[in-house]
């Protein structure tokens, strides 16, 4: 493949199979940055090494340096400045992974080089003897930017090191998406269900001193037998070169001295990926006792934290910043086994202390998750090489987990807390008749036998909470009861949502089974005849989807009637809320704004009305000038409604108002061919994909949920049916206009 000028990234640092924190490292950086960017940001590898032993690389490693040489510093970086595709330099520095004297080898690269480059301190240490200080100094003088990955680094680069502050940015460590609900389910499959499990992992050294924990479990086993505490790792390679395994050994003897054998599990290996992160998941608490107070961060702690252990932790840089929001314990001294003990029961002694510690550290974790941290790291290849524009997210693969999961034998629930479903949440239509479009739709893509029964489950559903009147309930609890919710909230939008989902599977009746479509007719049958009871905009809005599909397959004059009777009631509202300086239905902007000219596009297309289809352009188009701005997608808050007479309120944005975004976009595209609307289905869509004010993804890479909103601040991470259907259908739609489908396109046009 042929790649522009600059459009490459190359990252210098140790890689697997060498084991090394910082090989892992840049093995993830590489693997989320293809994961979020694909083919528009591809990345290299030069891989640092000690000697001249040579590795088994991946096929990203292009070049390898030999730390211990400064020629091959000189002679790689030549090699480089060659290489037109070329356009950042990204380099790993640790105090260590670099020859000569405080790895001013480094320098040497740095000098012979002419592209763009990033430097990744891993740690700054303070107080710098003079020519530690010299060579950091040097090293900042030489990169066009500066990463850290904690706010202490960036401040004692500024203070101690004269690093201009414009120049710094902070970009976490990494970390991986687990699921919530995976915890017990792990603790099953080990065997710990009824143990408590504490762990540390990494490189095993002396720097670790995991003796501290040692001598403080004496106490704990004795009050609580049932703790576990796991070692995870092997010793480091360099402290194996040197002194073998010592360190270990000394472990092993305290075991025995103490007699822990039952309560201590050393793991002696290094562990892949999917295993170290169950261990790590199903952990209860996580240790961790370095001893040096300059460890400016530590990929275990933040690990540890992203699978939601509490944390006990020595007060290392990172620790000090990463738990002051009730996620962990920070202990005040390094060397005291004391403090350990004392942590631990509280622990083990107050588990809903402990589980709240557990849900805000893999709460707060979700930001460094690696695809966010990709993103990070895009962009900052987007600005120093003036391609932001070039760089594309890639659509994530579809995936139907978790609403799977969220799939009872009787409906879907309502609900997540995290990942994991709530049956607290009981069920409700809007949920079930949105499931109903969403199966449809993804079968009539796929073709996937398996989905139909979910089809059944949802269609069962709305038939059960039919009222012998023809309309609708919404709420049942998870013991499929009515709830007084009922009685309390208008049910008007569950029912056009319902008839929406009635004309949908109706109008698929070619392809669907013929009970399924029996059943829905028959619902339909009995609803149709209160179809004029409807009086809320939005409610109107959906059944004139519902009637659209069932038009289309039983062009009845009684529904042509019911088309024109419901479309020119929105109209009314429009000429009376109307004004020049505001194209709207109503007076304020609500929610599911878009259905309202998605319902007039689809009067048009039903009868022919030119009035219809002019007044569902000149609204969506006033609609998308306050939801497009500066190349984001800005969507109405729930935090207040957008009043004509009023500033708007901004944050606060949800799913469902992105999706209906792109599902009206995708409408009038396919209606207009007006370019513009696929350009902006585009820019709706990365709203899921990181292009919104946090610059995070707002989906889950493990199961294909939707988070439930984007604070202004934070992202609400649990999962819940509405968030999830609908990033759901949204990346369905997302398929049309996915580059494979523009290829096949092109092809079938030839």
């Amino acid at each position: 493949m042929k790649y522009e000028k600059g459009i490459k990234m190359l990252i210098v640092s140790s890689y697997p199979p060498r084991e090394c924190g910082l090989a892992t490292f840049s093995n993830d950086i590489v693997n989320s940055v293809k994961k979020v960017f694909g083919n528009t940001l591809p990345i290299e590898v030069c891989a640092l090494q000690n000697s001249k032993q040579q590795f088994e690389y991946g096929a990203e490693v292009k070049y390898i340096i030999t730390s211990s040489s400064i020629e091959d510093y000189r002679l790689i970086a030549e090699k480089i400045n060659e290489r037109n595709d070329i356009g950042m330099v990204c380099i790993q520095h640790e105090f260590g992974l670099h020859g000569g004297e405080y790895g001013d080898y480094f320098l040497a690269f740095l000098l012979a080089l002419n592209k763009p480059i990033i430097t990744v301190f891993h740690t700054v240490l303070p107080d710098p003897e003079e020519k530690r200080k010299k060579v950091v100094q040097a090293i900042v003088d030489l990169s066009n930017r500066i990463v850290v990955l904690t706010n202490k680094s960036k401040e004692i680069l500024t203070e101690e090191y004269s690093c201009q502050e414009s120049k710094i940015n902070i970009i976490p460590h990494g970390t991986h998406t687990v699921l919530w609900e995976q915890k017990e389910l792990l603790k099953d499959k080990y065997h710990y269900s009824d143990k408590i499990v504490m762990s540390t992992f990494g490189l095993i050294s002396e720097n670790k001193n995991i003796e501290t924990v040692l001598y403080a479990l004496p106490r704990i086993v004795t009050k609580h037998p049932e703790v576990i505490y796991m070692i995870i790792g092997k010793t480091h390679p360099e402290i194996v070169k040197r002194e073998g395994e010592k360190y270990r050994k000394k472990l092993i003897d305290i075991v025995k001295e103490l007699k822990l054998e039952n309560n201590v599990l050393f793991i002696n290996e290094y562990l892949e990926l999917k295993q170290l992160l169950e261990y790590l998941t199903l952990s209860d608490i996580y240790l961790f006792s370095s001893k040096d107070p300059n460890q400016a961060v530590s990929g275990t702690f933040a690990y540890a934290l992203s699978c939601g252990c509490a944390v006990i932790s020595t007060p290392i840089p990172h620790a000090l910043e990463a738990l002051e929001d009730g996620n962990g314990i920070l202990l005040k001294a390094f060397d005291n086994p004391l403090e350990f003990q004392k942590a631990i029961l509280e622990l083990i002694e107050n588990k809903e202390k402990r589980v709240a510690m557990e849900k805000n550290a893999y709460s707060l974790s979700h930001s460094t998750i690696w695809e966010n941290v990709a993103i990070k790291y895009g962009l900052l290849f987007g600005e120093l090489t003036n391609r932001e524009e070039d760089l594309k997210f890639s659509l994530p693969p579809i995936k139907i987990d978790h609403i799977k999961k969220l799939t009872t034998d009787y409906g879907m629930l309502q609900f997540s807390k995290f990942s994991e479903p709530d049956p607290e949440s009981g069920y409700t239509l809007d949920d079930n008749a949105r499931a109903l479009i969403n199966i449809v739709m993804y079968y009539s893509l796929y073709y996937d036998e398996d989905v139909l029964k979910l089809a059944d489950i949802y269609l069962n559903f709305i038939e059960d909470i039919q009222r012998e009147d023809g309309f609708f309930d919404n709420y049942k609890n998870f013991d499929h009861q009515l709830t007084l919710q009922n009685l309390e909230v208008n049910l008007e939008d569950a029912n056009g949502r319902t008839l929406w989902s009635l004309g949908y599977v109706i109008s698929h009746k070619e392809i669907l089974p013929l009970d399924l479509v029996l059943r829905a007719e028959n619902c339909w049958k009995n609803v149709s005849k209160r179809i004029y009871e409807i009086t809320s905009p939005r409610a109107i809005a959906y059944t004139l989807k519902g009637l659209y599909y069932y038009y289309s397959i039983y062009p009845e004059e009684t529904v042509r009637v019911y088309i024109e009777q419901l479309a020119d009631k929105l109209l009314e509202l429009y000429n009376i809320n109307s004004e020049e300086s505001w194209c709207w239905y109503e007076d304020y902007m609500t929610y599911v704004n878009n259905v309202l000219p998605e319902a007039m596009m689809f009067s048009y297309l039903a009868i022919g009305e030119p009035k219809y289809l002019k007044i569902a352009t000149i609204t969506f188009d006033f609609l998308l000038s306050h939801y497009f701005m500066k190349g984001q997608l800005k969507v109405i808050s729930n935090r207040g409604w957008f009043k004509k007479e009023n500033e708007r309120v901004f944050y606060g944005e949800q799913p469902i108002e992105v999706a209906t975004t792109i599902i009206t976009l995708d409408l009038f595209y396919q209606i207009t061919g007006n370019v513009k609307y696929k350009e902006q289905i585009e820019v709706a869509f990365n709203w899921f994909l990181g292009n919104n004010h946090l610059k995070q993804i707002m989906y889950n890479t493990e199961n294909g949920a939707s988070y439930d909103g984007l604070e202004d601040t934070i992202i609400n991470i649990n999962q819940g049916a509405e968030s999830t259907l609908c990033f759901f259908k949204a990346r369905l739609i997302m398929n049309k206009y996915s580059e494979k489908a523009v290829q096949k396109t092109k092809i079938l046009e030839i």
